[in-house]
């Protein structure tokens, strides 16, 4: 197997565009990889592009834009995963010698569907019964909240945090601090979470290129190496399920350790899908950043803060930066792959050598989740 790595990055400002078609918001995010990647367009051997909602055929839609036809193209469905999924095949692809350098990205375009939850399957007994993901969430964090003794005030800090991130981020939906008594003052979605403890909807791209690590140097001076990628699917529990740990994440994120060689402390920055604020604090334990129940005192502690022992979401995650399902996974390794190269400005974590992303999808009855995706990237 070859190594790989990322030699250029692309994304557009995640936010609301409900007069600009899919192939619209996805061809920028493409235009700015390949300048960033110093390539071509015809250096690019394939596109796998990731999609939830974008609906049939969006690769070819959007590099029909650009003139750029002919070549394999692979459009990939996988729920929130689907541009973290994407990236895993384009790194398959590459590692088993079929190709030298392809794109990958994910792309959604949310306000089409005019605001509301994310549209489920209806043919899952618990979405048609009205199970929607707010809902779903809540309920786990009303339990740890019973297990584990965490606070509303609690819950409303991670926010805070988010939202003091993003505020340096350019490309975040949401920018604007926050407090936690406004954070509690918002309005109430899916007891506990008020509105601004739920990621917002939107629209959003963002495009990878990956390269042979071999002929990385011939166009970038500046690659980042993808040390593990790994993508797992739930397993079905009829019964009793601790809801207070996500068991897909705890076990994709071993095998993606075992795979790198690495471990919870060696990570330097992470991306997580804090899809809800009670997400993130069990994502921290899941990846080992700290022990079970420990996780509120852990981010009050700092730790997880721009400054601190492994800043978490330094974009601001899907709370602040925004949450366009299939872009989401996509611009979580933008991100990473950003803070390794040294380029994210004011939210830079300093002296970063290893990075995390992680994208969860698919609410599906009887699992954890439908699928978990986890890259881990080194300089």
């Amino acid at each position: 197997m070859r190594k790989v790595s990322v030699i250029g990055t692309g994304m557009i400002k995640f936010g609301k565009y409900p007069d600009v078609s899919l192939a619209d918001l996805g061809w920028p995010a493409v235009k700015q990889a390949i300048a960033d990647a110093g390539i071509e367009a015809r250096d690019i051997d394939a596109l796998f592009c990731g999609t939830g909602l974008g609906g049939p055929m969006p690769g070819q839609r959007i590099f029909g834009r650009l003139g750029i036809a002919g070549l394999p193209i692979i459009n990939v469905e996988n729920a929130c995963s689907s541009g973290s999924s994407a990236l895993s095949l384009g790194y398959t692809a590459i590692a088993s010698g079929r190709y030298d350098v392809v794109m990958v990205m994910g792309v959604e375009k949310l306000t089409k569907f005019n605001g509301g939850t994310i549209p489920l399957e209806k043919e899952d007994w618990e979405v048609s019964n009205g199970l929607v993901m707010p809902a779903l969430y809540a309920m786990r964090a009303r339990r740890y909240m019973h297990d584990f003794g965490l606070t509303k005030e609690q819950l409303a800090s991670v926010v805070v945090k988010s939202r003091r991130h993003a505020a340096l981020n350019p490309d975040a939906q949401l920018r604007k601090e926050t407090t936690a008594e406004e954070v509690l003052a918002s309005r109430m979605i899916a007891d506990p979470f008020t509105l601004f403890q739920c990621c917002p909807t939107g629209d959003g791209a963002a495009a990878i290129v990956l390269c042979a690590s071999d002929l990385a140097r011939k166009y970038s001076d500046r690659p980042v190496n993808v040390a593990a990628s790994h993508v797992a699917s739930g397993v079905f529990e009829g019964g009793f399920r601790d809801m207070t740990s996500p068991e897909i994440t705890v076990r994709c994120a071993n095998d993606t350790y075992e795979e790198a060689g690495i471990g919870p402390d060696d990570i330097d920055v992470a991306e997580v899908h804090d899809a809800f604020t009670s997400a993130e604090l069990m994502y921290y334990e899941a990846f080992g950043f700290c022990k079970r129940g420990e996780a509120a005192q852990f981010l009050q502690s700092g730790a997880t803060s721009l400054g601190g022992r492994i800043p978490v979401n330094p974009s601001g995650g899907l709370l602040s930066k925004g949450h366009p399902v299939a872009a989401t996974g996509a611009a979580q390794v933008v991100e990473v792959v950003r803070q390794l190269q040294g380029r994210c400005g004011g939210r830079q974590v300093q002296n970063a050598k290893v990075g995390l992303t992680h994208a969860t999808g698919g609410g599906i009855s009887g699992f954890d989740h439908g699928v978990c995706a986890v890259h881990i990237f080194t300089v």
